[in-house]
């Protein structure tokens, strides 16, 4: 059984997405902190979204790049799509995604089978074969390129339904740092290279004495490159999840 007790943790993650892992660490001793660097909000206006459903139904494809694009555009897909019998197969880039989607009466749902991010659902032979295929990524404002880019070179129109947007709630790191002077900060939870981003610019880089003397925690190789490379202590998580996060936050204390 992990135990945390005495550890303290910031989580970075939007409010609504930290409740899961928050309580595991309550469960197991420790304390937890939030201080979410992304907040996910409605378009303040989403008419452009609204005109990129005109030729929903007419896609081969619609790809959702996270729960959160599922929340905000199922609402209006779903509403264009029942008057169609032929509609679009559906792909999600990971489980959690595809449950949403299935909460919204899509039966199968595309999906990778272990890691869950870009790569491997492209990796999946579904998406291999797209030649002259139409293709809608559903997002939110921005964004990695790499889905877009690499089905439009093996042959597929894409096109980007983006239908939220996400935003820096923070204006300093103040309250971290001033946690860590006070003993109550040795962990930081990060699951997403905009919150790493938005982290880093905060801290001047990742230059602060705090954040050096403070170990992050990530879900995925690509969020550590950035500050692995200028130093900062980082771990992995061995697999995605609240549960493998868990077991990343107790193996702190073993570095």
């Amino acid at each position: 059984m992990i135990d945390l007790t005495g550890r303290h943790i910031a989580i970075t993650r939007p409010l609504d997405q930290a409740t899961r892992l928050s309580r595991m660490i309550a469960i197991a001793g420790g304390d937890t902190t939030s201080f979410p660097l992304i907040a996910i909000t409605a378009l303040e206006d989403n008419s452009a979204f609204i005109q990129t459903l005109d030729d929903v139904a007419a896609q081969d494809w619609l790809i959702f790049i996270s729960s959160n694009a599922v929340q905000y555009g199922m609402p209006s897909i779903q509403a264009r799509l029942e008057q169609y019998t032929q509609k679009p197969r559906f792909a999600a880039i990971g489980p959690v995604t595809a449950t949403e989607l299935m909460q919204y009466g899509v039966a199968t749902v595309l999906q990778p089978e272990h890691r869950f991010d870009s790569e491997s659902l492209l990796a999946l032979p579904d998406m291999q074969a797209v030649q002259g295929q139409r293709i809608m990524i559903v997002r939110g404002i921005g964004g990695r390129e790499l889905m877009a880019d690499t089905l439009r070179s093996r042959g597929a129109e894409v096109r980007f339904a983006e239908c939220y947007r996400r935003i820096n709630p923070q204006t300093d790191a103040g309250k971290l740092q001033t946690l860590w002077h006070n003993g109550r900060l040795d962990t930081i939870v990060v699951t997403s290279s905009e919150a790493m981003r938005h982290l880093l610019a905060l801290t001047g880089n990742g230059s602060a004495e705090w954040l050096r003397g403070t170990t992050i925690c990530v879900n995925h190789a690509r969020i550590a490159e950035l500050p692995a490379s200028l130093g900062l202590r980082v771990r992995v998580a061995a697999a995605p999840g609240d549960d493998a996060m868990l077991q990343c936050i107790s193996e702190v204390n073993h570095d």
